[in-house]
């Protein structure tokens, strides 16, 4: 039984990680230190912006540390001074040594937005609704040197639902991570630590996302690019070619009923829920486009400016 807050060291850097470093500090754990990615160019203007985590850290007067090499000799000494009894790590972004596995006295958690062993990787979120998953939910596990292997402590599911996509479904997460993170070193301070080896059935693996990846197949069937569409709305937008010019597609919906007897990408006419483009079986719905260049526009907008019944998607 432990009396007090963890000292803790937490890692993470986009707007998921941020609930979590909220909730340690709420909770009254004793943040020493946050590691987090570089400083990188962002938005249109690719202007050099401070990750989520860092702005949050800074606001709070923590320190703040954002290495380039993690094996920087300097890095790790810097770390070891902190003395951390836990490390906390969630969508830091990048693979973890064994010099920083090594230094909490207690453990390293990992909060993962995927029922593991379903979805290792680095985009869970993602590829839950690229395959068209019913339930996701987060693990919070302890981290060993093979990415997303380790014991779990806790996992917390949640339904998917037709209108999700990555950044509803990334929110929600997100908080779910965060409350989890919290019970699970209560549990901790409780000396109930769990240890559950992961099954070694029911692996799959959530890759990066690739640039060839975001490109539509509409051979395929509705059920699939409408996963590919929510999967990656609305970043980093899965896209297709109308009359040679890029356009990304979003809110994507599954049409009941075969479909029109037309070849797979033929935009069909205008519905309820936005745009039905043909697919190799069956029709989806695409609820707002964007050009390369231009805003994002509702499809009846779209189509105002952009008549393009019975073109091809390609």
């Amino acid at each position: 039984m432990k009396e007090g807050p963890w000292r803790v060291i937490f890692l993470g850097t986009p707007d998921f990680a941020v609930p979590t470093l909220k909730a340690l500090l709420a909770a009254g754990e004793n943040v020493v230190a946050v590691v987090t990615q570089p400083d990188r160019p962002r938005g249109r203007g690719q202007v050099v912006t401070p990750s989520p985590v860092k702005a949050l850290a800074l606001s709070r007067g923590l320190a703040v540390l954002q290495p380039v090499r993690l094996k920087d000799p300097h890095f790790i000494a810097a770390l070891q001074a902190f003395a951390p009894e836990l490390m906390v790590v969630a969508a830091y972004g990048r693979i973890l040594t064994h010099e920083m596995l090594a230094l909490p006295s207690v453990g390293f958690l990992n909060v993962h937005a995927s029922l593991l062993p379903r979805h290792r990787g680095s985009a869970p979120i993602n590829w839950a609704l690229i395959r068209g998953d019913r339930e996701t939910g987060v693990t919070i596990m302890w981290v060993t040197y093979e990415v997303d292997t380790g014991p779990i402590f806790l996992q917390e599911r949640t339904p998917i639902g037709p209108e999700d996509n990555a950044g509803s479904l990334t929110a929600r997460l997100a908080q779910l991570g965060a409350a989890q993170l919290v019970k699970a070193l209560e549990l901790l301070r409780r000396g109930r630590a769990i240890r559950q080896p992961q099954p070694e059935e029911g692996v799959t693996l959530a890759p990066p996302i690739t640039p060839e990846m975001r490109r539509l197949d509409w051979s395929r069937a509705a059920s699939e690019v409408a996963g590919w569409i929510r999967g990656l709305d609305p970043y980093p937008g899965a896209y297709t070619h109308l009359a040679g010019t890029r356009l990304r597609l979003f809110d994507a919906r599954i049409l009941k009923g075969e479909g029109a007897l037309a070849p797979a990408g033929t935009i069909l006419s205008p519905g309820p829920h936005g745009l039905e483009v043909a697919c190799g079986r069956g029709r989806v719905a695409v609820g707002s486009l964007q050009l390369a260049g231009r805003k994002r526009l509702a499809a009846a907008e779209f189509l105002r400016g952009h008549p393009c019944i019975q073109q091809v998607l390609t």
